[in-house]
């Protein structure tokens, strides 16, 4: 399994940034577009869509909502950030308070909304953030970086659970380190470009909270996964599940980073 995890790793990792940064235009919301065409795919099965009408019913809406955005505009608007933003407060009172509120959200027509607002924002993000690569390169460094800090701070000193009826697995010392890990990141950042002190602040500010919107998004989605009883969102990228286990924090990372990155000046 690890062995096929590293090559999957290998396979798909480089190739995903190289295409993210040489395509443009329609050929980046294309490519973009797949990727969470395949997320809702599988978002349709944590919803309790098992068919596989309901699937391709879901992913069919979601492809004709991007459509509908990239041609009247609304794909480089930032309103469909805020309604991420709320949204994914949402999210965390859920994912705090389950499974006492599930009867709120435990609806396959609630679950699908849920899709919705999570996948389309994510979309919109990351054609905004194209507009400056950098920026882009960054928030995708700053949510692996959180992942691995996180793992590695979280096996050294796990001992108090971040959220164990949730993911067992994930503790407060993995926050820490995720949040000292993107500290860091974001100080080299600001060396880079050359900030002042009050930039650098608030793009130390922005980074942790796009880091705690990253834990979010991999919580809320085992707060589906273990409502549903099953271990992986799907199965189409080999020793990793499917595609929404790879992208679930980044499904509340990227749109919140949009929204937020103006302030950095």
């Amino acid at each position: 399994m690890l062995k096929q995890r590293v090559l999957t790793a290998l396979a798909i990792g480089p190739t995903s940034l190289i295409l993210l940064f040489v395509l443009g235009g329609g050929w980046f919301a294309t490519f973009v577009g797949l990727l969470v065409a395949a997320s809702a795919w599988e978002w349709s099965n944590l919803s309790g869509g098992e068919s596989l009408k309901d699937r391709a019913l879901f992913t069919v809406t979601l492809i004709a909502l991007m459509a509908l955005g990239w041609s009247s505009g609304a794909a480089l608007q930032t309103w469909p950030l805020w309604i991420a933003l709320a949204g994914w407060l949402l999210c965390l009172y859920w994912v705090i308070s389950y499974p006492d509120n599930t009867d709120q959200w435990r609806s396959r027509g609630m679950r699908y909304a849920m899709g919705l607002w999570a996948l389309l924002p994510c979309w919109v993000g990351l054609l905004l953030l194209r507009e400056s690569p950098i920026w882009l390169l960054y928030v995708l460094f700053l949510v692996w970086g959180a992942d691995i800090a996180a793992y590695f701070a979280g096996r050294a000193y796990g001992n108090r659970k971040l959220a164990p009826r949730v993911s067992p697995g994930k503790s407060w010392a993995g926050v820490y380190g995720a949040l000292g890990g993107t500290a860091v990141l974001a100080l080299l950042m600001a060396l880079f470009q050359g900030m002042g002190i009050g930039q650098t602040l608030v793009l130390v500010i922005i980074s942790a909270i796009v880091t705690g919107a990253s834990v979010l998004g991999d919580l809320n989605e085992s707060m589906l996964k273990r409502y549903r009883g099953i271990k992986d969102s799907g199965n189409l990228l080999p020793g990793h599940g499917g595609v929404l286990d790879r992208i679930d924090s980044l499904t509340a990372a990227i749109p919140i980073f949009a929204l937020l990155a103006p302030w950095i000046g």
